[in-house]
């Protein structure tokens, strides 16, 4: 099957939607997704970004290229003070920056499946994050603390 007609096949994918495919039933329908050292670089750099955002200087690693935007993307991310926002604004440079795959002249290109199978990880991800899920983990991190006082 050709690339063009899976990528013309696959379930409209929205950052704050439900994700219309589990990874699995993903990569059963397209086979496995090679991704190209373009996106290695890309994603070393937006990764040594949020280290540096995060004081941690030392935890970054060399990458090829230099990406002043997706630099001051990040950083702007961390700017912001409330945690769930400054996550959605890191998960939304990340959808973003896996759009530097799909060549605008091919949209039905190999780039443009594995730009979906990375957005999809990313709309995974955001799935399963929910208040209940989030209050779970809070108890469960201080439930020690609950049964001393």
């Amino acid at each position: 099957m050709s690339v063009d007609y899976v990528v013309a096949s696959l379930q409209p994918l929205s950052f704050d939607g439900p994700a219309p495919y589990t990874l699995e039933q993903f990569v059963e329908q397209t086979g496995p997704i090679e991704l190209p050292p373009r996106w290695t670089d890309l994603e070393t750099q937006l990764r040594n970004a949020i280290a540096a955002a995060r004081g941690g200087e030392k935890w970054k690693r060399p990458a090829a290229g230099c990406d002043l935007y997706w630099q001051n993307r990040v950083a702007a991310a961390f700017a912001e003070k409330d945690p769930l926002k400054r996550e959605t604004l890191v998960d939304r440079v990340f959808w973003d920056a896996a759009g530097e795959l799909t060549p605008v002249a091919s949209p039905l290109s190999a780039g443009a499946l594995q730009t979906y199978y990375l957005r999809l990880k990313i709309a995974l991800k955001r799935n399963r994050a929910s208040a209940a899920a989030g209050n779970a983990a809070f108890d469960r991190l201080t439930a020690a603390t609950k049964q001393v006082l």
